[in-house]
């Protein structure tokens, strides 16, 4: 796999209002169509931010079905979460996603289980066998797991598949000696920051792009604060992290990710629905503070004349 970089948008999962909270297949295929115009690098569907833990099997594939058809004809790549605490539950979701012509998967640590370092590498090495580039998503808030740097490093050395990290552990200094590391394995690997309020720090370490929540709300700006980096404008992405990092930060202060960003784009027009319990809506105190740190970063960007059209829902 060449070495894949920019703006990534763990999608959310839209939802009806009805009983059983039904996928929104229509309104999922609506956002994958905006983040094609708003030159997003790729999507992960059936991630922590799109519900995969409340998803049932046939609804795991009919959003991988309506997102990889939405992006048919588009250059968004497609890179489905595919992980589980079930090993082989992790290894069919990743081959459906090799039939399905996935770029890559998205695949957290096994979960709850609390598997031995000889069990990881185990589990990895099962679905290495599939031969579809991997990104590690080492998150151990989620997990209860950290992924050390030398545990990372003999996943990558003896599981050739692996191709990329999505770091979010807010560890600057793991993930700036992995950056390190991992250069010289001989073969492309990719570090994206897992975090919004991170993305420019490790872009200035030698990361390459960001799994972002915000993008689901402001693809346009995250794509810029990338591009703006990479192009060597430094003064336009430091603009653009220092107008974005409130926001960012109240997305992970206010409820536990999804709820803040699905309450903020029903209130601009989206209309996403809520998420599935045990995750339940914001208090209308939190919801009001958050709104207002996304007036404050629309502000703050208008005032450097950084106007995108997506600020017009705002």
């Amino acid at each position: 796999m060449e070495l894949l970089k920019g703006s990534i948008a763990a999608l959310i999962t839209p939802f009806f209002d009805d009983t059983e909270q039904s996928v929104n297949r229509e309104k999922l295929a609506e956002l994958v169509k905006f983040h094609a115009d708003s030159k997003t690098a790729a999507i992960v569907p059936c991630s922590t931010t799109g519900e995969a833990p409340t998803l049932l099997r046939e609804e795991w594939e009919a959003v991988a079905a309506t997102v990889f058809e939405a992006a048919r004809n588009t250059n968004l790549k497609v890179i489905p979460g595919t992980g589980s605490n079930s090993t082989r539950e992790a290894l069919r979701l990743t081959e459906r996603a090799a039939e399905l012509g996935a770029y890559a998967c998205l695949v957290i640590t096994p979960y709850y289980n609390r598997p031995s370092p000889e069990g990881i590498l185990e589990h990895f090495q099962e679905l290495d066998k599939v031969g579809i580039p991997l990104i590690l998503y080492n998150t151990p808030s989620r997990t209860g797991i950290e992924l050390g740097t030398d545990f990372i490093m003999e996943l990558c050395e003896k599981c050739p598949s692996i191709a990329g990290l999505k770091a979010s552990n807010g560890d600057l200094d793991q993930i700036t000696e992995v950056i390190y590391r991992t250069s010289r394995l001989g073969r492309p690997f990719s570090v994206f920051s897992g975090d919004d309020s991170l993305t420019l720090p490790v872009l200035s370490v030698g990361g390459v792009g960001v799994i972002s929540v915000a993008a689901n709300i402001i693809p346009k700006v995250m794509n810029e604060l990338v591009a703006s980096f990479m192009h060597a404008d430094l003064n336009q992405s430091r603009i653009i992290m220092q107008a974005i990092h409130g926001f960012c930060r109240a997305l992970l202060k206010s409820g536990p990710n999804p709820v803040p960003i699905k309450a903020l784009m029903n209130c601009v027009g989206f209309k996403v629905g809520t998420c599935r319990k045990p995750l339940v809506d914001l208090s209308q105190e939190r919801l009001e503070m958050l709104i207002h740190e996304l007036q404050i970063m629309k502000a703050r960007l208008s005032l450097q004349y950084i106007i995108y059209d997506e600020f017009l829902m705002l």
